[in-house]
């Protein structure tokens, strides 16, 4: 197994590659590679992961960039963890026959609990759970809706249900540019056994080096987004971290 994941993330909105800023659609970004173009590329450098998150998807309630999806799939040999719109346990089934790596469940799975645990007990080690956290309270339905529950609080209660792996989110962060807030995560992560990835801020390559010099078992990847597309980050300088 590799030390820790690099996952470069795919936005895909109306089928193009996004960026947001904190979330917000009025601070949207369109890139000109298409989702499969931009997947390629990561995959010709070495990658072997890719982050995909459907924002039409996480809109609507249901997966509105499937093909998209699916050509990466059929096209590349990338592990992909899939994001956005994922409700039932049909559309989690859907995307395990499909091949994807992992299944990513956010909102349904704080709104639902017992979803959240029939999807991990119907398929072992495919869920992956997306936290979005703002001031430790939990956000969602792509950050619109505020919960009133602590993130720390919720995985307590679900720590044992057998999700793979959570992304946890730090929305003051996301797409900032600003450096990700490693001593929340890190903290949270302690609390409950199960691996976390960091997602939101990143910003150079020295965020992920000050990452992976934690040596902290809990943590087992990062997630890139903004700053490849933006140029911060070069996709053969963040090859050498892999």
């Amino acid at each position: 197994m590799e030390l820790m994941i690099i996952f470069p993330a795919i936005d895909i909105k109306d089928g193009k590659c996004v960026r947001l800023i904190k979330g917000d659609f009025n601070q949207m970004t369109s890139y000109q590679q298409s989702p499969f173009d931009q997947a390629k590329i990561y995959f010709e450098n070495g990658f072997k992961n890719i982050h995909i998150v459907d924002l039409d998807g996480a809109l609507k309630g249901k997966s509105a960039n499937s093909n998209v999806v699916k050509e990466i799939l059929k096209n590349t040999e990338l592990k992909v963890q899939i994001g956005g719109g994922i409700r039932t346990i049909e559309d989690v089934n859907t995307w395990v026959k499909n091949g994807v790596d992992k299944v990513i469940i956010g909102t349904a799975a704080v709104e639902n609990k017992d979803f959240l645990k029939t999807a991990c007990e119907k398929f072992k080690d495919k869920i992956a759970l997306s936290l979005d956290v703002k001031d430790g309270i939990i956000f969602l339905s792509g950050w619109k809706k505020q919960t009133k529950i602590l993130a720390v609080d919720y995985l307590k209660q679900i720590k044992n249900f057998g999700v793979s792996r959570v992304i946890y989110t730090d929305i003051n962060k996301d797409g900032t540019k600003l450096g990700p807030n490693i001593k929340d995560t890190v903290e949270l992560s302690n609390k409950v056994k199960i691996p976390f990835i960091i997602s939101g801020g990143i910003s150079c390559i020295e965020d992920i080096k000050k990452i992976k010099s934690l040596n902290n078992p809990n943590i087992e990847g990062v997630i890139i987004g903004k700053s490849i597309y933006d140029g911060d980050i070069k996709i053969n300088e963040l090859a050498k971290q892999i």
